[in-house]
């Protein structure tokens, strides 16, 4: 069976390398086709990865509170590359100061995010949710 492609990378002004590093190593560890852009990642970049490798999602990082910043629009640019319909998850520190976790979640799925993890979800959380999403049995 083909490995399922994923775009991993830290959005924005953010340059938190250590998590994006784990992320990386559970993602693949659990079979995944990982292409990790590091830090500091345009939704530019993103797009263009996603385009070049064929993938089925994109896994946007941010620790630094401006996540949502960062995120706005990122679903219309997508769509707009050709990407409609790609799976579009978000995790972190991804707003600024401590909200509801259930706004926040809200508000980043009005933004057209699939999948959105709040500070301290663990990685099989998060490949849990994938396995789902890209019905993936195991």
């Amino acid at each position: 069976m083909e490995k399922k492609k994923l775009i991993l990378g830290v959005i924005g002004a953010d340059v938190h390398a250590v998590g994006n590093k784990i992320l990386y190593h559970a993602f693949t560890l659990a079979g995944f086709e990982v292409t990790n852009l590091g830090v500091m990642v345009s939704q530019e970049e993103y797009i263009e990865a996603a385009l070049e490798t064929a993938a089925d999602v994109i896994l946007v990082s941010s620790l630094y509170g401006h996540g949502e910043l960062d995120c706005r629009g990122f679903r219309d640019k997508c769509d707009e590359a050709g990407l409609k319909g790609i799976l579009l998850y978000v995790g972190g520190n991804i707003v600024v100061g401590k909200q509801d976790f259930a706004d926040v979640e809200r508000r980043f799925k009005d933004m057209g995010f699939d999948r959105v993890f709040g500070p301290g979800t663990s990685p099989e959380t998060a490949i849990s949710a994938l396995r789902e999403d890209l019905h993936i049995e195991g």
